[in-house]
């Protein structure tokens, strides 16, 4: 698979990449240990079996604003939430249909989609993560850049 990812402005990221570093130092299993090269932070838009060329056009868009509010747990991640506003919806549904044509992942068509930054993998207790997390604030800044990861290749790709 590949995936249509954006990443942070530099602050942002530095504000995620501190959770991940709370989150180890309370014993917490959080992304801060994942040690790939392409590990950062990052929002997915989409992931399909292919690109298509139309996919760089879709992201035309870049940078949009970002606000990370509140945490959602999915079954086995903690994931910090991402405000979906228009304009980030939008982005997302041109690069969903910029991938018509290919499989794509059902879980980021616009209507399904939950836009987040991840914070760990394989949370067991979701209770503990929500005491750590408790006060954790607003962070703003922007989604600035797009890449791409191949799964099968394990490397990543600048898109814009």
């Amino acid at each position: 698979m590949h995936t249509v990812e954006l990443t942070l402005d530099p602050a942002l990221d530095g504000q995620v990449r501190s959770v991940w570093q709370r989150l180890h130092a309370a014993g917490l299993p959080s992304l801060a240990t994942h040690r790939h090269p392409t590990n950062r932070p990052h929002l997915t838009l989409a992931a399909a079996d292919r690109l298509t060329p139309e996919v760089t056009t879709a992201l035309a868009g870049l940078p949009v604003e970002a606000v990370l509010d509140g945490l959602i747990f999915f079954e086995r991640a903690v994931v910090w939430r991402v405000a979906a506003t228009d304009a980030l919806r939008d982005l997302q549904a041109e690069v969903w249909r910029a991938l018509t044509g290919t499989e794509r992942n059902p879980q980021h068509a616009p209507d399904a989609w939950t836009p987040h930054i991840s914070l760990a993998l394989r949370a067991k207790d979701h209770s503990r993560y929500a005491a750590e997390l408790r006060d954790l604030p607003v962070a703003r800044g922007r989604l600035v850049q797009a890449r791409t990861y191949d799964s099968a290749m394990r490397t990543v790709t600048a898109l814009s």
